[in-house]
């Protein structure tokens, strides 16, 4: 009885420590940012400003391309896009712009892949969204080929009913706020020597408690990553008291949560000293200031209310729908280390094959998780001994081959269309990951 208990204590030991990690190391700098721009993206750029491009009559050249940035654009995860595949398709897209829609809409997604750099390294998170562009697109050429006669035959019997040609304009200070978040996102993560480097050292004028610290090592955290948990818990309790009931206008709540997340990416952005309350001015803080002050300037300047609480609203949505998922997602994925054997993962994917990168592609399929929790899957993964070929075949095809998709599919294009769409994800990703294993073994 007593090693059962010490064995579950370890299992739940496993995936707290994980998941107090993944909290000081990944939200704030990573997913906060993220976030904020899937639901800048969701609320400000009007759907018809990508659909316009994917009728019949648009150029291939123009199409293919913009059905990639609107899958970029519009979709969060497979469970968003496959409805919005199902009604361009059939209200007059053409099949391979279609496809390109629903291969990159959750494959690049920007939470998913600003969250694979932070955790698992910018050649995966890079790797990932060249490959899914370039597969999404080589991928539809294939189907709008195989399906040639299929597909001129339904344009000819379709009458247009005007969706496609429907505008809409996109004012120029989006763009300029756009620029400006996604530049948070990269200053906040991207290691260069110009983000990382300390240009100025502050010594705090006070001592942590000794029990205290020993405590905060115990859980492998820092001062810094300490109270950034702690500002993450009070942000959680504001923008629940200030988003959920935005469209009732602001409140004292709404500016505490929008304060709240502006100091805590400030907080996570220099560099603690390990062993000393010592924190270094790092460009990283620099740039994070200068830009949150050009965020607030323009969002002041020119967005309405209206807009700002859509923006919020849209923000709020995200975060409910997919950051308890992920809470959960983490914390299983600690378990699991304890659960699966070093050698299983070692001896079946640990080396760069072909057969290592076809049980990765299977693996997206059978084991689909929610948009964002193949990551820590993927890490657990990583830590166990897993080749990193293998582990981008594995993230390629666990956003576009689950189940739950490949049914969908059935039901939407047909068995013919599903099984060549499926065969060409899976052939693709398994040799990317392959090609992938051998580029990294050479040069690194």
């Amino acid at each position: 009885m007593g090693a059962i208990l010490s064995y579950f204590s370890t299992l739940l030991w496993s995936g707290w420590t994980s998941l107090l990690d993944y909290l000081a190391a990944h939200v704030l700098l990573c997913l906060v940012p993220a976030f904020i721009i899937a639901g800048f993206m969701s609320s400000m750029i009007p759907k018809e400003a990508i659909t316009r491009f994917l009728g019949p009559r648009a150029s291939k050249w123009v199409s293919y391309p913009i059905s990639a940035i609107g899958g970029f654009i519009l979709a969060v995860c497979s469970c968003t896009i496959l409805p919005l595949f199902a009604g361009i398709w059939k209200r007059g897209a053409g099949l391979g712009p279609a496809i390109t829609f629903l291969f990159v809409g959750p494959a690049i997604n920007i939470l998913a892949l600003s969250y694979t750099g932070a955790a698992i390294g910018f050649d995966i998170a890079a790797s990932r969204l060249i490959l899914s562009i370039g597969f999404g697109i080589l991928i539809g050429v294939i189907m709008a080929w195989v399906f040639r006669k299929e597909e001129r035959a339904r344009a000819a019997e379709m009458q247009e009913n005007g969706v496609f040609d429907q505008t809409a304009r996109v004012k120029p200070s989006i763009w300029v706020m756009f620029a400006l978040l996604v530049g948070i996102l990269i200053v906040g993560t991207l290691q260069v020597d110009a983000f990382t480097r300390v240009y100025a050292r502050i010594e705090l004028p006070f001592e942590w408690p000794n029990l205290l610290g020993k405590g905060l090592a115990s859980l492998s955290l820092t001062f810094q990553g300490g109270v950034l948990i702690l500002l993450l818990m009070v942000i959680g309790a504001t923008s629940w008291k200030g988003f959920e009931n935005i469209f009732e206008g602001f409140n004292q709540w709404t500016y505490a949560a929008l304060l709240l997340i502006g100091l805590t990416i400030l907080i996570a952005s220099p560099k603690e000293e390990v062993g000393a309350l010592i924190i270094g001015i790092n460009g990283r803080l620099i740039g994070e200031i200068l830009l949150l002050a050009g965020v607030i300037f323009v969002a002041r300047r020119y967005f309405t209310k209206d807009e700002l609480t859509g923006w919020i609203w849209e923000t709020w949505k995200f975060v409910k729908q997919i950051f308890p998922l992920l809470i959960v997602g983490v914390f299983v994925a600690g378990m699991a280390k304890v659960i699966i054997p070093e050698t299983w993962i070692r001896t079946i994917a640990g080396q760069n094959t072909l057969l290592a990168n076809t049980v990765g592609v299977l693996f997206g399929v059978f084991m689909y998780f929610p948009t964002l929790v193949e990551v820590p899957v993927a890490k657990m993964f990583l830590d166990l001994g897993m080749a990193r070929g293998p582990l981008l075949a594995y993230l390629l095809a666990d956003p576009e081959l689950s189940l739950q998709s490949i049914l969908v599919l059935n039901g939407v294009m047909g068995k013919k269309k599903t099984a060549v769409y499926v065969s060409s994800v899976a052939v693709l990703s398994t040799l990317a990951g392959y090609l992938f294993g051998i580029f990294i073994a050479h040069f690194f």
